[in-house]
């Protein structure tokens, strides 16, 4: 299976009979899925059928789609409601006797809402029915625009991260290989502490010293860390590799990274180390951010 983006658009137009119409779909990122239709009056019916489609072909995103419609065979006319203006004609003349104002002008009236009326042209049921297949197929036709867009931008997501986790690799090797990170070293500088600590007072005890030493050295070590980071590593390739609605468990995996770089950082007592702790959680957090896009 491929990765897929949860953003996304699409269109598709379409005819039958005295009708036009075109969807327009445009999918944004969600915790879940969620489809939002707007159709026009009498074409209810499609949001069933839009909804099992999509939710099929669909796991996370929330995705807008829009039905527009017209009849091209006849023009709409626009005629007055009489029982409306002698309502309200009655009601300005009763103001009128009340208060000084001004009559009501032709285009005051005709502009009160209820006044005027616009009358569709009449329909025809067969044609009507066989319209909403129609739209129903572009619908089909837009939706599968949708998500091989989303596909594509899911393949170029893909790489991206594949190319996160090269650096995170190269990145957790040169933590592996610190100077820094050697028995020697770190004897080195336990001793220089340990030295300058005996030189400002003889009330130390120099075996004692050398004791919680190698319980800090032990405490600072980090290969627990790498370990699990090399794990991340390849758990996030498998994933990547195989596809699908991946999104939620490398967004998990992403928090688990951070986690065990943000520890070797807080263990760390060599510059080199930590500035590479610091390089690799910037790497992790731009992990982090595309694995909001995938679905």
């Amino acid at each position: 299976m491929a990765l897929s983006s949860m953003t996304g658009f699409a269109r598709s137009h379409g005819a039958s009979g005295p009708y036009t119409f075109e969807w327009e779909l445009k999918s944004v990122n969600a915790k879940g899925f969620d489809l939002r239709l707007r159709l026009p009056p009498g074409w209810d019916e499609l949001e069933a059928l839009a909804k099992k489609r999509a939710g099929e072909l669909l796991s996370r995103g929330t995705v807008y789609a829009n039905l527009s419609v017209k009849r091209t065979d006849a023009a709409q006319t626009i005629r007055i409601n009489e029982d409306v203006l002698a309502a309200v004609v009655k009601v300005a003349g009763e103001l009128a006797q009340r208060i000084d104002a001004v009559a009501p002008s032709i285009d005051g009236l005709l502009g009160i809402k209820g006044v005027i009326e616009v009358v569709e042209p009449d329909s025809n049921e067969d044609e009507d029915k066989a319209a909403r297949e129609a739209a129903a197929k572009a619908f089909e036709q837009a939706l599968g625009s949708l998500v091989e867009m989303r596909r594509r931008e899911g393949d170029a997501l893909g790489q991206i991260l594949m190319q996160r986790m090269d650096e995170i690799e190269r990145l957790a090797k040169r933590a592996e290989t610190a100077p820094g990170r050697k028995p020697e070293a770190i004897k080195a500088r336990l001793a220089e502490q340990i030295a300058a600590l005996l030189e400002t007072s003889d009330r130390f005890d120099a075996d004692r010293l050398s004791q919680e030493a190698i319980l800090i050295a032990t405490k600072a070590d980090i290969r627990e860390e790498l370990d699990r980071i090399a794990s991340h590593i390849a758990q996030a390739r498998e994933m990547i590799g195989k596809g699908g609605p991946v999104g939620r468990r490398l967004d998990f995996l992403a928090q688990e990274f951070n986690r065990e770089v943000n520890t070797c950082c807080s263990k760390s007592n060599d510059v080199e180390l930590t500035n590479t702790g610091l390089e690799m959680k910037n790497v992790v957090e731009q992990f982090r951010e595309q694995v909001q896009n995938l679905e």
